[in-house]
């Protein structure tokens, strides 16, 4: 054997005798190394360009699995805080929202790994002034609802608080449309207007920061509706789509090439595949429709303006021309029952005649249970109106009714 392999093998053996000593004296000792401590090397806060509101921290933090912000007004406690965010690659990017305007705000990291906690450098945020245009509000009643309300007005997307306090906004270059809505998806939907009438106008999805993430609209070309729309967890969505028949009405007291609109239901999946269509062309009459309505060129048939997914899958449409919602089976079509209008198929109860009239929003709030708003069941002014209805029996009872002071139509 070589002197020099000799030598090497003997400083290995001592090597594996200290290691083994070493571990046996841990073992011996209970002792064993736990995860280092989480550690922020940095972080930065960046006030949000789209929204005074908002702003966004970044974050660098090692041996850290989540990280979130604690946050107050300067001088005071850091009595508030954010959901944890995952980091990636050691950093993490932390969103803030329901800010103050024109106010100075005190912040910190929480980094949290191993069962431990770590924070980092105080810093500061100063809040700038909302736009002038912005619409304001104020809420008034003894009773106001938790949560907040979510809804389009002039330029804007808006969420404001029961006070009436904006908490968010977005704003489009045409306006949001007629309807802006918050989804379980945790993003916001609208379908603003484009310069050209003519075109497709789509759908756009915006995360809370004001980013679009998505444009969608309608299968087979059709124009989207810009009232309602339901967004799934899987990416796919209900829309309401325009569909224009040329119909000869002659006969019943209209035009000989009347241009018929309908209103179209689908279901697309997140890769654009059409799952189900709904056309009230092959389910409704054109008789359903009141005759002074179906008079001219143009006749606006359905007008559909709200969609919500019953407890059992089903859907509920509203269709404001006919003064009729309706419960449509989402596996094979068919209409399985029609409340209101010249079809109705219900008795109200406590009620001389029907009690809705061009309502709009319609929404379930329980099995069995519709929110609507009524704009001409009362002609001296539009309501909230709550319902409690028995399918089976075919009956319907009005169990709430709000209206505003002046009533408003």
């Amino acid at each position: 054997m070589h002197p020099s392999g000799g030598r090497d093998a003997g400083r290995a053996v001592a090597r594996a005798a200290v290691l083994l000593v070493a571990m046996g004296c841990s073992i011996d000792d209970g002792v064993r190394p736990g995860p280092p401590p989480p550690v922020v090397v940095a972080s930065a806060v960046t006030a949000n360009p789209d929204n005074v509101l908002a702003a966004v921290v970044t974050a660098r933090a090692r041996f850290a699995d989540s990280v979130a912000v604690g946050y107050g007004l300067a001088g005071a406690a850091l009595d508030s805080a954010t959901p944890a965010v995952t980091t990636l690659a050691n950093s993490a990017a932390v969103p803030l929202f329901g800010l103050a305007p024109e106010t100075r705000y005190t912040l910190r990291v929480v980094a949290y790994g191993g069962g431990q906690v770590a924070g980092g450098d105080t810093l500061t945020l100063t809040t700038g002034a909302l736009p002038a245009e912005l619409p304001r509000y104020v809420a008034s009643g003894s009773d106001p609802s938790p949560g907040y309300v979510v809804f389009a007005a002039a330029l804007y997307g808006l969420v404001i608080d029961n006070t009436g306090r904006v908490v968010w906004y977005h704003r489009f270059l045409n306006g949001p449309g007629l309807n802006f809505e918050a989804e379980p998806t945790g993003r916001y939907y609208a379908r603003p207007p484009t310069p050209d009438r003519t075109d497709l106008e789509p759908w756009v999805e915006i995360d809370p920061l004001g980013n679009v993430t998505r444009t969608f609209g309608c299968a087979g070309g059709l124009q989207p509706r810009f009232h309602d729309l339901i967004a799934e967890l899987d990416g796919s969505y209900w829309v309401m789509c325009d569909e224009m028949r040329t119909m000869d009405l002659s006969g019943l007291g209209g035009v000989a090439n009347a241009q018929v609109m309908g209103t179209v239901v689908q279901h697309i999946s997140s890769a654009g595949e059409l799952l189900f269509r709904w056309s009230p062309f092959d389910h409704f009459d054109i008789t359903d429709l009141d005759p002074a309505s179906r008079t001219g060129a143009n006749v606006n048939w359905t007008h559909g303006n709200s969609l919500d997914l019953d407890s059992d899958g089903n859907l509920i449409v509203s269709f404001r021309s006919l003064s009729e919602i309706t419960k449509i089976d989402t596996r094979t079509g068919a209409v399985l029952w029609r409340m209101g209008g010249l079809k109705n198929q219900f008795t109200f109860q406590d009620a001389g005649a029907l009690a809705f009239s061009f309502q709009h929003g319609v929404r379930l709030t329980a099995p069995d249970h519709l929110l609507l708003l009524d704009n001409l069941g009362d002609p001296s002014g539009s309501r909230a109106e709550r319902y409690e209805y028995d399918a089976p029996l075919r009956t319907a009872r009005q169990t709430g009714s709000y209206g505003s002071s002046p009533a408003v139509t």
